[in-house]
């Protein structure tokens, strides 16, 4: 008997109930798994358009090989495969503030997990993305200080639809200022939000950053069968 609906996993967390699911969505004859926190929800493996664009746009303009990147934000893993995915990626830090997220992806609980795991650039860090964000040691435990060629994040629906209303300094001009020390010259900030452009937010960006710029990504929803639009944030750090 074919399952229709399967919860995978359920943890609490400081911030909520997560839950893991599998179901069939019996119009297009595939699994869909999804994640969500309380009544949020986090990540579906149906809408995947934009977590890709993350990365294919804030590694678009990046030259030469070697580089090395931060993923804010593990979700279902579309934005880490969409990054190793390009030759010229040396390294990958994944930073997760939901260790169960991280354990589904070792486990293989997750459909990309073992691939993401096997990879040896990659790598998962459990903490919290803001507050390493604002720190001086940064986002690699092994390496306090580095700088990334990218920090790419998708974590709260919005800048200002957040998940936890403690992410709201890292939006400010003070957060972002901060996170720039984790850059390296000429490096990408991308970020990921469900809505639509926000000229107040882009204009916030380019008094912090150069080459400041919302990219709408379009896709088709089949669930309501019409196009839906998300953004990508995308701003470099001066030379």
């Amino acid at each position: 008997m074919l399952t229709l609906f399967e919860e995978l996993d359920y943890r609490d967390t400081p911030i909520g109930g997560l839950s893991l699911r599998r179901r069939r969505e019996l119009r297009l004859g595939v699994d869909v798994f999804e994640i969500k926190l309380g009544d949020e929800f986090l990540m579906s493996s149906l809408f995947t358009a934009s977590e890709i664009a993350l990365a294919d746009l804030g590694l678009a303009g990046l030259p030469g090989s070697g580089l090395n990147v931060v993923v804010g934000g593990l979700g279902l893993g579309y934005t880490a495969k969409a990054v190793l995915a390009h030759g010229n990626v040396a390294s990958l830090v994944v930073v997760d503030f939901l260790e169960a997220v991280i354990e589904w992806h070792r486990s293989g609980l997750v459909p990309l997990g073992h691939e993401l795991s096997a990879d040896p650039r990659c790598r998962f860090v459990h903490g919290d993305f803001f507050k390493l964000a604002a720190s001086a040691a940064g986002f690699d435990p092994d390496a306090p200080g580095r700088q990334f060629d990218a920090v790419l994040v998708d974590i709260d629906h919005s800048p200002e639809a957040l998940l936890d209303e403690s992410n709201a300094a890292f939006y400010g001009e003070a957060g972002l200022e901060r996170l720039t020390a984790h850059l390296a010259p000429g490096g990408v900030f991308g970020l990921w939000s469900n809505d639509l452009p926000d000229p107040a937010f882009t204009a916030r960006l380019a008094r912090i950053f150069a080459n400041a710029r919302a990219e709408p990504v379009t896709f088709h929803n089949p669930l309501q069968d019409r196009p839906f639009t998300q953004t990508v944030y995308l701003a470099n750090k001066p030379d």
